[in-house]
Parts: C-alpha cells; structure tokens; sequence
C-alpha cells in the first residue's frame, strides 16, 4: 500500500468517525433536550436547544466530506438560521418572536430554493397536485387560525405560506425530504394553535420539538443522499462515455 493510499484511508477514516460522532452529538443532545421538556427542566432545555441545529449543521459538513460529495451550498445558511430562531423564539418577547419567524423564513427560502434547483418541480403534473393538496390544507388551517391570531395574522399568514411552499418542494425530492416538510408543516402548525390560544394537546411542547428535530434530520440527510444519488449517476455516465 502506497504513503498516498494510506494517508487517503485515514483521512477517510477520521472523516468517518467526525461524522459518526457529530451524529451521536446531536441525537444525544436532541435526547435530552426532549427529555427535559417531560422532566420540567427549563435551564436545561433553554441550554440544549441553541446546540440542535449546528450540531446538526457540522454532521452535515462532515458526512458530506466522508462520502466525498459536495455539500449543498445553502443547507448550512438553513439550519444556522434555523439556530437563530431557535434562539430568539426562547426569548418570550414579542419583538423576538418575530424576529424569530423572520430567522426562519430565511431558512425556508433557502431550503425551497435548494430543493427546486435539484428539479423539485420537474414533474409538473404531480407538483400540481402536491401543492393543491398543501394549499387546501393551509387554507383549512388558516381559516380556523384566523379569528384567534389577533395582530399575528399577518404574519403567520404569511410565514405559513413560505412554510408550506417548503413541503410542497420537499415533497419532489423523495419520501425523506418530502416527510420532513410535512412534518416542519405540522411542528409549526402546533405553535400556530398555542399563539391562537387554542386547547394545548397533552405534551404539546414535546411534540412541537420532537417533530421540528425529526423533521430538520430528514430535510438536511435527504438532500445529502439526494446529493449522493446525483453524484453517483453523473459518475456512471461519464464511464458509460
């Protein structure tokens, strides 16, 4: 075995385990941080949930590098902007809150914007009735939201939207980013029924997180295999040639 050769399989293997780790890192913070939402811990929980997104964040740079593939340019803007809402919606200041919508909003303009260069939409027919299917579902949402939103309406209007419009480009990616939309649609839907003061569910705030921290797993690893998948066909057919 030749000094290049196996200076490659360890920084492979180091990438490997970087990977792994950041991985670990993050379910096990996730974890604990759904753990101390049933526990009642508040310092805990306001301490966990800053981390969630760029541990999720680094694990994708690293499992990006370990398969040797580019890492989609603005996957890593979408979850420290992510992050920061995250941050500022702990605040429990209206101000925040909506700065926190607006972090957010960044995140999913980037996230539909990633998923439509990567032919999201190509399929037209089924897009089609993908968004109708999101649209009356938002329309429905909305409609019942509506009267108990007070000055938010506007802009959950509106946020709403540009949240949908992340599950509806999700969903022409594959059943991972397309369950990940739905279920960001749905952690955001339940946030919507707090501001509306509506009748919480039981371990409401447990199911806003577990849901949003699922959800954001999928969005970020299907766009990597996606990413794979693209890279590995574009391999094949160069051979082919």
């Amino acid at each position: 075995m030749s000094i290049r050769t196996t200076t490659r399989a360890t920084g492979l293997g180091g990438r490997l385990r970087s990977a792994t780790g950041l991985l670990g890192g993050f379910a096990a913070t996730s974890a604990v941080h759904l753990g101390s939402i049933l526990s009642g811990a508040p310092v805990l929980r306001n301490a966990t949930k800053p981390a969630l997104m760029p541990l999720l964040a680094a694990h994708s740079v690293a499992a990006a590098a370990r398969s040797e593939r580019e890492l989609p340019k603005l996957l890593t803007p979408a979850l420290l902007a992510s992050a920061g809402g995250d941050v500022l919606l702990q605040l429990k200041d209206d101000t925040a809150f909506l700065a926190g919508m607006g972090s957010f909003a960044a995140a999913h303009v980037c996230y539909v914007a990633m998923f439509v260069q990567r032919g999201a939409l190509t399929d037209r027919r089924r897009a089609l009735v993908v968004a109708a299917a999101y649209a009356a579902a938002w329309a429905g949402m909305i409609g019942q939201l509506w009267p108990d939103l007070g000055e938010l309406k506007a802009p959950v209007a509106g946020y709403s939207l540009l949240l949908t419009s992340t599950a509806v480009t999700a969903a022409g990616l594959g059943w991972r980013t397309g369950l990940g939309g739905a279920l960001f649609l749905l952690s955001d839907t339940l946030i919507a029924t707090q501001l509306a003061k509506w009748r919480e569910l039981p371990g409401h705030q447990f199911w806003i997180m577990a849901t949003y921290v699922l959800a954001q797993y999928l969005l970020a690893s299907g766009l990597l295999q996606h990413e794979q998948h693209e890279q590995h066909d574009e391999r094949q057919d160069r051979a082919a040639r």
